[in-house]
């Protein structure tokens, strides 16, 4: 599948209904320190597409929760497959364009054909090589795949071709890699992926949740 395929419009609409209904799962869930019902506070983010995904670029809405309880009014933020932590650039471009930056000659050459700017290309890089595999999302993630997990020096390459693998295996979901493992384990990957302010890489675990549990399915017509 091409990348224009994979980041035109529809693809897009499809991961903002899979948003929808993440929101929605970890709603019905109710607030997890006080259990009380969680309230829509969704909000608007003004997202980069660069040369890769501009299509991506209309789909703004940040699904949001809110505590309704007095006392507590924590907010939730559910995790997302658009949206990593609080970069600016779709979490689409964050893999692809550290990945094409790796693979093209030079970086200033990458710059061009992603629309990053090469300086964030070279911080992303950092971020892959350095903070990541050192993080505490990272080391949750990794222990859910099948063995081998993806190799730590060539991220973010190995991640993609690892979910491609699934993906060509399986049309939906990441299932293979992260079979044998429980809601609560995937639940805990994305606590972790919040606390650490990665909450887009929770995308993996609320695909494999998808995938093995069959509770978020795209609806015709929303």
């Amino acid at each position: 599948m091409s990348h224009e395929s994979r980041l035109g419009e529809e693809w897009f609409a499809s991961l903002e209904e899979f948003d929808r209904q993440i929101a929605e799962a970890v709603a019905a869930a109710g607030c997890r320190p006080c259990g009380g019902p969680l309230h829509q506070g969704n909000y608007e983010r003004k997202p980069r597409g660069g040369n890769i995904a501009e299509a991506g670029e209309v789909f703004r809405l940040r699904h949001s929760l809110c505590c309704g309880r007095e006392g507590c009014r924590k907010r939730s933020l559910p995790p997302s497959l658009r949206f990593i932590g609080r970069r600016v650039y779709l979490e689409a471009v964050v893999l692809l364009a550290s990945a094409l930056a790796r693979a093209i000659e030079t970086l200033r050459l990458a710059s061009e054909v992603t629309g990053v700017p090469a300086r964030t290309l070279r911080r992303w890089h950092s971020w892959w090589t350095g903070a990541f595999p050192c993080s505490t999302v990272w080391t949750q993630l990794r222990a859910l795949f099948v063995p081998p997990p993806p190799s730590e020096s060539e991220l973010p390459q190995s991640l993609l071709e690892r979910a491609q693998a699934a993906l060509d295996a399986c049309e939906r979901g990441l299932d293979h890699c992260f079979e044998g493992c429980s809601r609560d384990q995937l639940h805990a990957l994305a606590d972790a992926a919040h606390a650490s302010g990665e909450d887009g890489l929770a995308r993996l675990a609320a695909s494999g949740e998808r995938a093995r549990f069959g509770d978020l399915q795209p609806q015709a017509g929303r």
